[in-house]
């Protein structure tokens, strides 16, 4: 099973934004983290589902994350 990395950013405004680097176009926004991480979650079905349909495979993971505190 492949893990892709989710990006979360906050707006000036306090709503937040989600993406996916790997799957270009899944992406989700909500007024929490919480509903951007909902969101993104049924984009990602909603993509797996369309490859699926089109007889694609979701291309290969080649982001990675980490931590830094400060």
């Amino acid at each position: 099973m492949s893990e892709y990395v989710v990006i979360y950013e906050q707006a000036e405004d306090g709503a937040w934004g989600a993406y996916i680097p790997d799957l270009p176009g899944v992406v989700a926004l909500g007024a929490t983290r919480q509903e951007a991480a909902d969101r993104i979650h049924e984009a990602f079905e909603a993509y797996t589902e369309d490859l699926h349909d089109r007889s694609q495979s979701l291309p290969a993971p080649r982001h990675a994350a980490e931590v830094i505190s400060a």
